[in-house]
This record gives C-alpha cells, sequence and structure tokens, in this order.
C-alpha cells in the first residue's frame, strides 16, 4: 500500500509541473496537441533517466567548483542526441516543437533532479527518479494537451510521427461548439491554471487527512 501512495505521490503531489512549478513554458506552448506533448514528454524522459544516471556516475569525481557546468553539457549532449533523432526520423515532430528541443536542456525539471537527486544518491536510484519525473512531467503535457485541443478544435487526434499516418481523429463537440481561445495563449494559462489548482486542493486534502491522524493518534 504504501508503494502505490509513494507512486501516486510522486505523479501527483510532487508532480513537476503542477506541483512545483517548473517547466512551464514548454507546458504552455507545445500542448496545443497530443502528438506534440507525447514527443515532447518521451524526449524529456529520455534526457532526465540518462542525464540522471551519468550525473550519479560522476558524482564523486566531479569538483563541487565546476559541478553545474559539467551537469549542463551532460544534458546538452543529450538534448543534442535527441534533436538529431528528431530531426531525421520524425520531421514533423521537429518542425512543431521547434526550439522547444533545445530548451529542454535549461528546463529546470532536468538541471534541478539532477543537483537535487541524482548527484547524492545511487545510479539505480537516479535512473527510477528521473522515469518518475518525466513520466509525472509528461502526464501533465498529456492532460493539458487532452483539455486544449478537444475544447479548442472539438475532436482528439493523434497520428504517427514517424509516417505521419492518422492512428485516430475523433469528433467529441459538435461543429460550432468548439472554443479557439484554447488553442491560443490565454487557453493555455487558463487549462494551467485550473488543473495546478485541483492539485493544489488535493494536496491541502493530504494535508487536512494526515493532521487528523495525527490527532487522532495523540488522543489515543
Amino acid at each position: 500500500m504504501e508503494k502505490k501512495q509513494g507512486f501516486f505521490t510522486k505523479l501527483l503531489v510532487e508532480n513537476p509541473v503542477f506541483g512545483l512549478y517548473l517547466g512551464i513554458c514548454s507546458s504552455l506552448a507545445i500542448t496545443t496537441t497530443l502528438n506534440n506533448a507525447i514527443g515532447m514528454g518521451v524526449a524529456v524522459i529520455f534526457v532526465l533517466v540518462f542525464s540522471n544516471i551519468f550525473v550519479s556516475l560522476v558524482r564523486n569525481i566531479t569538483p563541487d567548483d565546476i559541478h553545474i557546468p559539467v551537469y549542463i553539457v551532460i544534458i546538452a549532449t543529450l538534448v543534442t542526441i535527441v534533436k538529431m533523432v528528431i530531426q531525421a526520423y520524425a520531421p514533423s515532430l521537429y518542425t512543431a516543437l521547434g526550439a522547444f528541443i533545445d530548451l529542454i536542456v535549461v528546463n529546470c525539471i532536468i538541471l534541478g533532479r539532477a543537483e537535487a537527486f541524482a548527484s547524492k544518491n545511487s545510479v539505480g536510484a537516479s535512473a527510477m527518479d528521473g522515469l518518475m519525473m518525466g513520466l509525472s512531467y509528461t502526464l501533465s503535457i498529456l492532460a493539458m494537451s487532452f483539455i486544449r485541443q478537444l475544447l479548442g478544435t472539438g475532436c482528439l487526434s493523434l497520428s504517427n510521427p514517424f509516417n505521419n499516418a492518422t492512428i485516430f481523429d475523433i469528433r467529441l463537440l459538435p461543429q460550432g461548439y468548439e472554443i479557439p481561445l484554447f488553442t491560443g495563449q490565454t487557453g493555455a494559462f487558463l487549462t494551467f491554471a485550473v488543473l495546478a489548482a485541483c492539485i493544489a486542493a488535493y494536496k491541502n486534502h493530504l494535508d487536512t487527512l494526515e493532521k487528523e491522524e495525527t490527532k487522532k493518534g495523540a488522543t489515543k
């Protein structure tokens, strides 16, 4: 039970986007379609996992006064690899994500986990931390993309990024009931605000339950 609660807590309470408010720029900019969210999510997961692994491997031989530049070089190398692969095999996704692929280098989530966790823990634990934070980030931008694409276009669609073949394209809202606002910047901020408020309410609920349990334990 504790493992399930820990997993759930990582995804929601410690959510990097809605709980810790990291990586917001890319979350607001690229969450117009499910394709963008999945592409960016996979890229961030790859960079997070492997940057955490490499940072953990070199943590004991990296001088304190240059550890941040070393971490940035590791992250930048991984981002360059991801960028080249996407550009070569998924050009449509590369065009859609644009400069935000390069900005993964300065994504607060990645450098933050390298500094706060990977530099102090084993390779296995660091890899798992990167995976969990990457999944949490991916679920966050998927949730935003789902809401924005559905309300903004009335449809949900997904295509294969390698050959642009349509996987599904479903209209869920009748034509004329779309809200174009959600395809733009204002819709991105509204979607983020609502989801962040939901996470905050859930965290407050957990805090209340914890206080009640503590009070019951004290009375016993």
